[in-house]
């Protein structure tokens, strides 16, 4: 399992060009479609970066405003931090990870956050075994390490994607790796903190492989867990599945890696009707990548195929707002091909409403790899990997 975390690392590092330091730019700028961009942070602002650097999940936002997320790297050991940004700008570092005595690094997934204010999230690697873990961080910036993860056969390793809660407080996620199969496995989390492996991925050709980056689940009111893979399905190329609460997995969509697309990573989303939305980091007729439907009874659309010019490579599920819209990113493509926001209407239009790199020196970010989130104004927020002032990545805001 260490040369699968070594490979899934390395595919992180060199899957996206780098881009080179970048020094200061203006910090708002009109953007096409009538967007404000609004560049709310720039990490990497302190020596060595200890504010931290490369933001791979988006954030998360409370009644005040204040934001919440992760950096995959950064922070004063340099193993990524968890930090709130308020509403004025001011970032704090919660937590700090350290890599020793058990804890984490590397988190790569967004946070949860419960009514007192908690928040919940993962981290890929570090703890005692070296497989990750599952942590809280009060408001207070203690954290508490709810499950490590131990690998093998019998649990899973490498928890890339986020969590999500139930009313009852039980936590559910994925890992990319381990498991009975060595294909990763979904997991349940009691409040209680004891660990059930609600699935082993059996891999191509019977069972979706490898939850990737992003690929956190969505819950149905019966209890069901919906996700998406990176790899697996009939076809090797990804798949889409549910998961019922009693354990029974059903592979809904297997990726043919053709024109439908191959290689999802983020998670998916549902309406009202059950159709899931989605989106794939590659493939598509023009190879770079598309945005799905799957209909109730696992029929697949195409809505919109990435041509590069209107932005390719996405690494991030969509959002849906009331009027059936799709927002979401790409990793590249844009004007500046160097990643874009997007919005698909009901009627299959797809709108770019910023391209990265439009700011002097690219101070506005690049390559947004993670979900958006929505606020009831229509404010659109999210996190660029690289670029900024301090070249560290950013937070970021679209108004309307």
């Amino acid at each position: 399992m260490k040369n699968l975390r070594q490979q899934v690392i390395s595919k992180l590092r060199t899957a996206i060009i780098l881009v080179a330091a970048f020094g200061l730019g203006v910090v708002v700028t009109p953007s096409a479609h009538s967007q404000t961009f609004n560049l709310l942070y720039s990490f990497c602002s302190q020596s060595n970066c200890k504010d931290g650097n490369t933001p791979i999940a988006g954030v998360i936002q409370d009644a005040k405003g204040n934001l919440y997320g992760t950096t995959s790297l950064g922070g004063t050991s340099n193993w990524g931090t968890v930090f709130d940004l308020d509403s004025s700008g001011t970032e704090t570092v919660l937590y700090n990870f350290s890599y020793v005595n058990g804890d984490g690094a590397n988190p790569f997934g967004s946070l949860i956050r419960d009514a007192a204010g908690n928040l919940y999230g993962t981290a890929n690697y570090g703890g005692p075994n070296g497989q990750g873990l599952v942590f809280k961080v009060d408001q207070t910036g203690k954290e508490t390490v709810l499950h490590n993860f131990t690998g093998g056969t019998r649990d899973g390793c490498a928890p890339y994607a986020g969590l999500i809660r139930d009313k009852a407080g039980n936590l559910y996620g994925t890992t990319v790796a381990c498991g009975a199969y060595g294909y990763g496995m979904v997991f349940k989390l009691t409040a209680a903190g004891k660990e059930k492996i609600l699935h082993s991925f059996a891999g191509p050709p019977t069972d979706a492989s490898n939850p990737f980056f992003g690929a956190s689940l969505i819950r149905d009111a019966q209890g069901n867990l919906y996700g998406g893979t990176y790899l697996g399905g009939a076809f090797g190329s990804g798949a889409v599945y549910k998961l019922t609460a009693s354990g029974k997995e059903t592979v809904l969509y297997s990726f043919t890696g053709g024109a439908d697309g191959c290689l999802p990573y983020g998670a998916p989303v549902m309406d009202k009707l059950g159709n899931l939305y989605g989106t794939t980091s590659q493939c598509g007729s023009s190879f770079a990548g598309t945005v799905w439907k799957l209909s109730k009874g696992g029929k697949e659309t195409v809505l919109h195929t990435f041509a590069g010019t209107d932005g390719a490579y996405p690494q991030a599920g969509v959002i849906l707002d009331a009027k059936g819209n799709l927002y979401g990113t790409t990793t590249s493509g844009g004007a500046n091909s160097r990643g874009t926001v997007f919005q698909l209407s009901s009627s299959g239009t797809l709108t770019t409403l910023y391209s990265f790199c439009s700011l002097s020196s690219c101070a506005d970010g690049t390559n947004p790899a993670a979900e958006l989130i929505r606020d009831a104004n229509g404010n659109l927020y999210g996190t660029a990997q690289y670029g900024g002032s301090g070249n560290g990545g950013t937070v970021w805001k679209l108004t309307p």
